[in-house]
């Protein structure tokens, strides 16, 4: 497939000022693409934008992908003030570490409502802009949709449902000239892998993400698969490449990871010390 070029097109970004939106903000800058920039931080993203540019260039939205009519109208406005949008990256999100029995319900319910359901109301205010451009649309999804760990149930539920949601709606899309894709990185630096591993449950289940099969990638890293991704139009984007038998057949290497990953008292020693509930991002980014 031809390289689809950046340079001109509209990107829209939700969860914009968090660690992976802010560098992919930057990074799509660079490739020439004008920027919506939407955030529950209307302060932040102003500054963001002003940063990458004048108002042709890039401009901020308060945006809150728990709310259906408030992202419609900005997609409209948007679209508006660009002409166009090309792409739309829903990116928001929220991490989460709790017990079943620890967790408040009001955690849960908040987790998936921002990380899955709000990719599903972003794509649906996006979806006539993006229908009109034969564009594409991408979600943040994560490595934890194919690999479950413990303490982890909202998170690596509401990522796996991305999953599916995308793959469901790439063959929705497909004789519209619409192409849909999800992004699984594994860990990488960022404010909420801060709150991770300042947390001791997260320590102790992931090994400080300092080696084996849970050590971190750079953000550049995942930045550089991710636009390349974009400019091929790509169903599934994986991070690092490495992991993508990982991705491809979940139901085949799950059982080895997990063997390998949470062994012996791993899991009953990290939920001793897991606390009521974790939340590890500030919902101001929903990133």
């Amino acid at each position: 497939m031809a390289r689809y070029a950046l340079a001109g097109r509209t990107v829209v970004l939700t969860g914009s000022t968090g660690g992976l939106g802010a560098a992919l903000a930057r990074a799509l800058h660079t490739r020439g693409a004008r920027l919506a920039l939407l955030d529950l931080d209307q302060e932040a993203a102003t500054a963001q934008a002003a940063a990458l540019g004048d108002l042709a260039t890039a401009r901020a939205w308060h945006a809150d992908v728990r709310d259906l009519d408030g992202l419609t109208a900005t997609m409209d406005e948007a679209a508006g003030h660009f002409g166009r949008i090309d792409i739309a990256v829903a990116n928001a999100g929220i991490g989460t570490l709790g017990s079943l029995e620890g967790m408040d319900p009001a955690v849960y319910e908040r987790t998936i409502d921002i990380n899955l359901n709000g990719v599903w109301r972003t794509f649906r205010a996006a979806l006539p802009h993006v229908r009109a451009r034969r564009g594409y649309l991408l979600a943040t999804s994560s490595m934890a949709a194919f690999v479950h760990s413990p303490l982890h149930i909202p998170y690596a539920a509401s990522k796996a449902g991305v999953w599916a949601l995308c793959d469901s709606l790439r063959l929705e899309l497909r004789h519209l000239g619409v192409d849909v894709g999800s992004l699984h990185p594994t860990f990488f630096a960022t404010p909420m892998m801060d709150a991770v591993l300042d947390d001791t449950a997260g320590r102790i289940l992931w090994a400080g993400n300092a080696k084996g099969v849970w050590k971190m990638v750079p953000l550049a890293t995942v930045i550089d698969e991710t636009v390349k991704g974009i400019e091929r139009r790509a169903a599934q984007i994986v991070v690092p490449r490495a992991l993508t038998p990982a991705a491809k057949a979940p139901g085949l290497i799950r059982p080895l990871v997990e063997r390998l990953g949470f062994r012996g008292e791993t899991i009953p020693r990290a939920t001793e010390a897991a606390r009521p509930a974790v939340t590890s991002s500030t919902e101001g980014h929903q990133s």
